[in-house]
């Protein structure tokens, strides 16, 4: 579990003399009033359901005095915090005990009923200061005498299948003591068999892409108005993908934000991702967590100036001369990442490609035989990539620069996490080579470019 928990939190800390722990700044806190009492009762198919929460794995058998951390300055530990039992016991097997920058600061305020939005660099733990906050915040309310099934009590959006699905298996690993049940939505898998899920049991935290989200509600099979909590991850690119609109007929179902919690991520604040803010959180605390570089200093980055035509040739050899485990190859369209799949199989290289076009229950799988080693290529396109969160991933490769600067931040993200070293190589090509300039600004450097060796350009 340590291992899958790896990018979840953020890398360990070690520890060293004890000493009084630094609490987490924190600010004024709204008092927002406690959800009102509703009658829940409407015209629907839905089965009316008695809600008696299952038991909770017993904790009885576990004691906080088995989690020892030392207190180290500077450093916030999730014992500062007035976390439950059950949530701990999850939090130690973990392997954890020090809180990473963005923790400390966002469960200081969101653990005192305040709404937050927060920025910071991929892997730095984001996933796992939400999600602490969300369950701390079920398990400390009453659950209603009354409810329907397809009520959650806390609602995850996020843009990509990819991204929800990794949110929604932290979320049951953090759950694993705490008897709350957490459901995953996502377009391209089975309807039915998502529904079958939802009328098997109570929704406490529901995790979703939008369009899968309002296809469930507009069945009448999901209502929202039982929401505590709200979280949005990845404002930004939520906004790029255009889901937006969607995101609203979505929040408009909820609660008040005086009703609710909302939490909101991104890794920009750009005006558009403010102005959003503004709409949907009330009086916010405001979590930057600044980089000391954009990228990550883990990450060795490298350009190779190459034509297009030779560029899957120094893939292929690269590949092969290095013989890396675990490689992600990022391209800019679907079909080019097809086009890079097939040619790397018809090569003997076991490659699989990661996009749009493919099917949701084979990218599951994907996913699982990269992450288990069987697979050491994966060839994906940005949006198909921005959710992939995978230990151990060596190297990335640019086969084509994107337009974008921030996703070329996002790409190279993918390796060296968790204080992992890891190595980007970028092909620079006659077609793409005018996007360095900008993603060297973004940088605040140069990138050092260089020719390929020429035995690598042999077909």
């Amino acid at each position: 579990m340590l291992k899958a928990l790896k990018n979840l939190f953020g890398s360990k800390s070690p520890q060293t003399t004890p000493s009084a722990p630094k609490p987490p700044a924190t600010s004024a806190v709204p008092n927002k009033p406690a959800r009102q009492e509703k009658n829940y009762k409407r015209n629907t198919k839905n089965k009316k359901y008695k809600s008696k929460p299952k038991p909770a794995t017993p904790v009885s058998a576990w004691s906080i005095d088995e989690f020892k951390v030392e207190a180290v300055p500077n450093k916030t530990r999730f014992h500062d915090f007035p976390l439950e039992a059950s949530l701990m016991r999850a939090i130690a097997e973990a392997g954890f005990s020090y809180c990473t920058p963005i923790q400390a600061q966002v469960l200081g305020h969101t653990l005192r009923g305040a709404d937050a939005i927060g920025r910071a660099q991929t892997g730095t733990g984001k996933t796992a200061a939400f999600l602490i906050s969300t369950i701390s915040q079920l398990l400390e309310t009453p659950v209603p005498d009354e409810r329907y099934m397809g009520e959650p009590r806390a609602l995850i959006i996020a843009p990509t299948r990819e991204l929800v699905i990794q949110i929604a298996k932290d979320a049951e690993q953090l759950c694993k003591y705490c008897g709350l049940n957490v459901m995953s939505f996502v377009g391209g898998m089975e309807f039915d068999k998502q529904l079958r899920q939802l009328e098997s049991k109570y929704c406490d935290i529901l995790v979703a892409t939008p369009g899968r989200l309002l296809d469930f509600n507009h069945r009448g099979e999901v209502h929202l108005d039982m929401v505590e909590v709200l979280v949005l991850d990845e404002a930004d690119r939520m906004l790029d993908m255009g889901f937006i609109p969607q995101v609203r007929q979505i929040i408009r179902q909820t609660p008040h934000k005086r009703q609710r919690q909302t939490l909101l991520f991104s890794a920009t604040f750009t005006e558009d991702v403010m102005n959003l803010a503004k709409q949907w959180t009330l009086d916010p605390a405001v979590v930057e967590i600044e980089p000391e570089s954009v990228a990550s200093d883990t990450v060795e980055q490298h350009v190779y100036a190459v034509a297009s035509h030779d560029k899957y040739t120094l893939l292929r050899n690269l590949i092969r001369e290095n013989n890396w485990p675990r490689v992600m190859v990022f391209a800019n369209r679907k079909d080019e990442v097809r086009r890079i799949e097939e040619k790397l199989r018809r090569d003997g290289i076991k490659a699989a490609q990661m996009s749009g076009d493919v099917a949701q229950n084979k990218r599951v799988r994907v996913l699982e035989d990269f992450r288990a080693g069987k697979l050491q290529v994966l060839v994906a396109t940005d949006v198909a990539g921005r959710g992939i969160h995978i230990d151990d991933i060596s190297h990335v490769i640019n086969y084509t620069l994107p337009e974008n600067p921030d996703d070329y931040v996002h790409r190279i993200g993918r390796t060296g996490r968790a204080g992992t070293e890891g190595v980007s190589i970028s092909f620079a090509g006659e077609d793409d080579a005018f996007a360095l300039p900008a993603i060297e600004a973004l940088l605040g450097g140069k990138l050092d470019c260089q020719m390929p060796p020429e035995h690598l350009l042999q077909r």
